[in-house]
């Protein structure tokens, strides 16, 4: 138990190492810092935008009302943007393997996949996320929210959080044996992501709702914590986002893994 402690505590402070000495290297740049902040606040904004000319000629889509799409959208925009703020080195895994730079993570003693993940800083996730908590807050009150359910959605947060970086973890970690430089499947993820459960998850078939659901997690991440939140779900399934974080978090590290071991450097 020690050991397995230890560990824990020094990948954790690899981590919190490489995303300061990242951060600082942003405040060396302002400008692209602020270039990238706005871009991704404009795409946002454009998002806001549309569900607000969508609501003034519709009243609801499968059940739900303005304030509560803004809750989904907000609390998507959040949780995702999260994943780029604190997860977005991961992006970088085919590059690594295709040019070698993988040999010299391996030969630190630190966490590969620690090291991986913290490499470096989405930029645009600043914006994304001051616009996610933004729409979240004009949803949530619109949508007579109780604030005593603040913690539950911090929480629920988390969650997210958890599954959508073990996802694109276990999407990246395919380059090990697909052996490219681009992430196909990632990049599939987050389109998946971003286009789709934007929506509520019962305007699809009941196929695509048990693929989102039980395949690929992605409702856990999104739709199923905002049917909680706002009331559309027994409070049972508040015991279910957990779950699905841990066995994705598992999953991930297992195929992260898997990988390390079938990667035979850069120059075979």
């Amino acid at each position: 138990m020690a050991v397995d402690a230890f560990r824990a505590r020094h990948a954790a402070g690899v981590y919190r190492r490489s995303i300061g000495a990242y951060l600082r290297s942003i405040a060396e740049y302002p400008t692209d810092f602020w270039v990238m902040a706005i871009a991704g606040t404009t795409w946002q904004i454009m998002l806001f935008a549309f569900l607000s000319i969508l609501f003034g000629n519709v009243n609801a889509i499968a059940g739900w009302d303005y304030h509560e799409m803004l809750v989904l959208a907000g609390f998507l925009a959040t949780s995702w943007g999260s994943t780029a703020l604190l997860w977005d080195g991961i992006w970088d895994t085919g590059k690594m393997i295709v040019e070698g730079d993988m040999d010299y993570r391996i030969t630190r003693p630190a966490p590969v996949l620690v090291q991986v993940g913290s490499k470096h800083v989405g930029m645009q996730v600043f914006g994304e996320v001051s616009l996610g908590l933004i729409m979240i807050a004009v949803g949530w009150i619109g949508a007579g929210i109780s604030a005593a359910a603040i913690p539950v959605a911090i929480f629920l947060l988390v969650c997210a959080f958890v599954i959508q970086a073990s996802l694109l973890t276990i999407a990246n970690a395919a380059n090990f044996w697909m052996k490219g430089r681009t992430p196909v499947l990632a990049f599939m993820l987050a389109e998946l992501q971003n286009e789709a459960m934007r929506f509520p998850l019962t305007i699809f078939p009941v196929a695509v709702r048990i693929v989102f659901t039980f395949g690929l997690p992605l409702a856990f991440a999104s739709f199923i914590p905002v049917q909680i939140l706002t009331g559309k779900a027994d409070p049972l399934w508040l015991l279910a986002p957990p779950v699905a974080a841990a066995a994705s978090a598992l999953l991930a590290v297992l195929a992260f893994r898997a990988g390390l071991k079938a990667y035979d450097s850069a120059g075979h």
